[in-house]
């Protein structure tokens, strides 16, 4: 079971500071998602890095051991992004699922990701669910890459497709260990707290 970490963006509404480089913990956002896919028994782990890559690669020793593939075009959003990565883990081989976790959402920790990860299988869709409501980490066995990378689009990622395999999704509930909520603004710093 791969892991798959999105953290290319830039942090628009954050006044342009990329969510990877956000202080958590002593360490950077990227690298406590990194981890958490980890102890959540998810390996290999692929990030997708964008806004400042370099930058974050310099300053995030916690990415050592990950397959770090830059998505040029991050700007477009999360689709393209999530293409990057379903790309990167297909040249990679040997994954039967991806688990796909998004860099800010710091309330979703390791039992969350082993919740969803426990129903893997090449054919799996499945995603965690906070008060029956779908939501973060989601799993796509690998059978249904090509055709999530073919509806990611915009900032929609993958919206597109688990809305029109709905029936076929397992839904994890998650929302006794988990907490879903975003960064997204300034307002929204005090989740990392």
């Amino acid at each position: 079971m791969a892991g798959l970490l999105l953290a290319a963006g830039g942090g628009r509404r954050l006044g342009g500071r990329p969510k990877a480089l956000l202080p958590y913990r002593g360490g950077l956002l990227v690298e406590h998602a990194v981890e958490v896919l980890r102890a959540g028994g998810c390996g290999p782990v692929h990030v997708v890095l964008g806004a400042q890559a370099e930058q974050v690669r310099e300053r995030a020793p916690g990415l050592a051991g990950c397959a770090v593939a830059v998505n040029e075009r991050w700007e477009s959003g999360m689709g393209s992004s999530l293409r990057v990565g379903l790309d990167s883990l297909a040249r990679a081989g040997g994954a039967d699922a991806v688990l796909v976790l998004l860099v800010d959402q710091p309330g979703i920790g390791p039992e969350a990701v082993a919740r969803v990860r426990a129903h893997g299988a090449r054919d799996a869709l499945a995603a965690a669910s906070y008060g029956g409501r779908r939501g973060h980490p989601v799993l796509f066995g690998a059978e249904r890459w090509d055709e999530v990378a073919a509806s990611a689009a915009g900032d929609r990622g993958a919206r597109a497709y688990l809305a029109a395999h709905e029936e076929a999704m397992t839904l994890v509930e998650c929302g006794d260990v988990a907490e879903e909520a975003d960064i997204d603004t300034p307002g929204d710093l005090r989740h990392l707290r």
